[in-house]
């Protein structure tokens, strides 16, 4: 016995930390000259034999232990060559394959010099799981970050979850192990055992895992992403073309997939990746919106958590299918002139055992310090963004959904809980930065780099905060000292508009203000205004019982008035599914929308008021793309609080295309109401939220009003208007 007892012992008892110092063919010195020997650790095999492949010889290897340890010498050799392992298992079964033991290493010094450095962007094509053919061989090459482990090991059916039997190699003090198991390939079910260094064992799914099996089952699925055949690629060039033009229509359709729609007759299941393609595209093509949002899909152990709680920051979630599925279903959308944009949150991850917490038995991805390290609100823990390889991380997940799938935005989640160290503490909960304020400088600069890679990687790809504070510069280039993202979400706009719509009508005329309050920031920023998921659950009431009102139709009135208010003030529009036709009830993730309220006018005329606001809105420049323009918008009267009515202007910043938008937020019929405006001739009424067609009354202008001579709001011509109540009226000028 060559190896000592004390090697072999680390074997059997799985505590090897550097197995292929051990394993496979080695040089050895024999007498005056020198020889190979070979070393294997089968599972179940009662004999193990070394075939040459240049010439077929056979060399028997002996047996050190019953746990299928074997070592021998080859005569007749003093170099390394090529050959196979042939084992016989107790059961009589032969198995001969190529030694993982016989391969170099997948990974060279530059890789691993520069995910140390932080800055190899595309690391999650060499970490994680890949299929690969090697020196000729086919297998799959499996890469892990754990810099305080003693021992990691890839475990799987194949070896029958034993860690003993797959050690990985340590690649220096990269802290990455690396490992080639040829003959393995995709569907293989696998995890990485990892022996920390007081002595336990993790089990660990994959970081970089492109799949993983169902909960509440958790093992990486080994996973080939690059299978679909993309067909979008007139999609692709044209949103290239359109790079930095970020002032064009945008009318986002936010969807959660396992909602939206369910197959009731079939128990309420989900629908695939590949049924809701065609379903989704052609109803949002119908409703005119340019995107939809995904809420979040990366794989997560929770369903009640939406989403937000990230397991798997690189896997499509396998609840509606493979990645392969999700490809179709974003090149499907595509193809149908439908743009995706997609959720992503490096904001926290969750503390289920089986994923990135105390991943090698460290701190490794979240800080040590709890002040630092969790989030109180969401029990959740928080990335260590100043860690150089977790930094690369989350700047790989960015972009390998960008890069695999064709997505074309991400929105990222929950930015301001990543700005600040004092977010939701309280004193003495947090620890200042090192000039003793409380922005995160860390996740600062990491948001700005990974804004930064992805327009420089992925041009006319749309970056969007959800970002709730009064941060400066947020949607501002990173040159100019903003974080670089193109889009933030007014999440000020939607609570003040909300508040004014909740208040009964009759105290509305004190309130007036929560209306027009947003304009003195409304250029700070590029904004979306948006009503998401978040105002439709946890007791908040969907948007149509948000609407003060004893009755349905009243409150169908009052949101149909919000809507074109909102379609007609400047910022890209965003709509959670279900508050587009009215949905009663809160939003529930566990079942369908109640689609069956469409039969109802009081609802189908909110869904077909949309439909036609997104159209005006896409015909339209003056409205689609002059929303970050501040000439582009001017107050006509915003004094008038007793009548709750609100009058601007949307026009080019020439103002020869004009927009008139008139709002009567009370129940009372207001006629013979004058409003100024600055052109003379004919105002064509485009839209009336008040229309039979949308569950109105009908009342309104008999399509248009001609100005005259009569001073009003500082112009020297007005119009003489009907306003309907509860509602919102837009006229454009036509005639000079």
């Amino acid at each position: 016995m060559i190896i000592s007892k004390s090697e072999l012992a680390s074997f059997i008892e799985a505590k090897n930390g550097n197995p292929h110092t051990f394993l496979g063919m080695h040089k050895v010195k024999k007498g005056k000259g020198q020889g190979v020997v070979v070393r294997s650790f089968i599972r179940e095999a009662a004999k193990c034999e070394v075939v040459e492949l240049a010439t077929g010889k056979i060399t028997e290897l002996k047996q050190l232990a019953p746990e299928g340890f074997f070592e021998g010498s080859v005569t007749g050799h003093s170099e390394i060559f090529r050959y196979q392992l042939r084992a016989t298992l107790h059961t009589g079964e032969i198995r001969q394959f190529f030694d993982p033991y016989s391969f170099l290493p997948t990974l060279g010094d530059l890789d691993l010099h520069l995910f140390n450095e932080g800055t190899d962007h595309f690391i999650y094509k060499k970490l994680g799981a890949h299929v690969r053919i090697i020196d000729g061989v086919p297998g799959v090459t499996f890469a892990v970050w754990a810099p305080s482990a003693r021992r990691v090991s890839v475990v799987g059916n194949f070896n029958h979850w034993d860690g003993r039997y797959h050690p990985m190699r340590p690649l220096g003090a990269s802290g990455v192990w690396e490992l080639f198991i040829p003959g393995l390939a995709e569907w293989e079910f696998y995890k990485f055992e990892i022996y920390d260094q007081q002595g336990h064992l993790h089990l660990k799914t994959d970081p970089y895992g492109t799949y993983f099996e169902a909960p509440p089952n958790n093992a990486s699925v080994v996973y080939d992403t690059r299978k679909h055949v993309w067909q979008d690629q007139a999609w692709m060039e044209e949103r290239k073309a359109k790079a930095g033009q970020i002032d064009q229509a945008m009318s986002v359709y936010e969807v959660h997939l396992s909602s939206w729609k369910r197959k009731i007759e079939d128990a309420n299941r989900r629908f695939s990746y590949r049924e809701l393609a065609p379903m989704l595209a052609d109803y949002v093509v119908e409703m005119g919106f340019t995107h939809i949002e995904l809420m979040p899909l990366a794989e997560h152990p929770f369903d009640g958590s939406w989403g937000y709680q990230v397991t798997g920051f690189f896997a499509p979630t396998q609840r509606h299918g493979t990645p392969e599925d999700f490809s179709y279903f974003i090149d499907h959308l595509h193809q149908r002139g439908v743009g995706v944009i997609l959720d992503w949150v490096p904001a926290h991850f969750p503390r289920d055992s089986f994923a990135l917490a105390e991943f090698d038995g460290s701190h490794l991805y979240e800080h040590a310090d709890p002040r630092q390290g969790a989030h109180q609100d969401w029990g959740t823990l928080i990335f260590n963004y100043g860690r150089n390889e977790v930094r690369c991380f989350l700047v790989a997940s960015a972009l390998a959904w960008l890069d695999r799938y064709h997505i074309d935005g991400l929105r990222v989640d929950a930015v301001a809980s990543m700005l600040y160290l004092d977010y939701s503490r309280k004193e003495g909960e947090w620890i200042p930065n090192k000039f003793g304020g409380r922005e995160n400088l860390e996740a600062i600069d990491f948001l700005r780099q990974t804004n930064d890679l992805v327009h420089h990687y992925y041009p006319g790809v749309t970056m969007i905060a959800e970002e709730s504070t009064s941060f400066g510069g947020v949607s501002k280039p990173t040159k100019d000292g903003g974080l670089g993202f193109d889009l933030k979400w007014n999440m000020g706009w939607m609570h003040d508009t909300l508040r004014f719509f909740q208040k009964e009508a009759i105290h509305r005329k004190w309130h007036l203000n929560d209306l027009t309050f947003g304009m003195l920031y409304q250029y700070a920023e590029n904004f979306v205004s948006v009503f998401s998921h978040d105002e439709v659950t946890h007791g908040k009431a969907s948007m149509l019982f948000k609407m003060s009102a004893w009755h349905i139709p009243e409150k169908a009135a009052n949101l149909r008035a919000l809507y074109a208010h909102m379609w007609a003030w400047p910022g890209k529009k965003l709509l959670f599914m279900g508050s587009e036709f009215g949905q009663s009830s809160e939003w529930n993730y566990t079942t369908s929308l109640d689609w069956n309220l469409c039969q109802y006018l009081d609802h189908e005329g909110i869904r077909l008021l949309v439909r036609d606001l997104n159209a005006l809105y896409r015909a339209e420049p003056v409205l689609s793309c002059n929303d970050f323009n501040p000439q582009g918008f001017r107050w006509i009267a915003c004094y008038d609080s007793d009548a709750s009515v609100l009058a601007y202007l949307r026009c080019d910043p020439f103002e020869q295309v004009l927009f008139a938008v008139v709002g009567n937020f009370t129940p009372v019929i207001r006629k013979n109401y004058r409003i100024g405006v600055p052109r003379k001739g004919f105002w064509k009424e485009v839209l009336n939220s008040n229309s039979q067609y949308y569950g109105g009354s009908g009342l309104g202008n008999d399509g248009g009003k001609c100005t005259e001579d009569i001073s009003a709001d500082g112009q020297t011509q007005s119009l003489n208007l009907t306003l309907p109540p509860l509602s919102t009226t837009i006229f454009k000028w036509t005639v000079g």
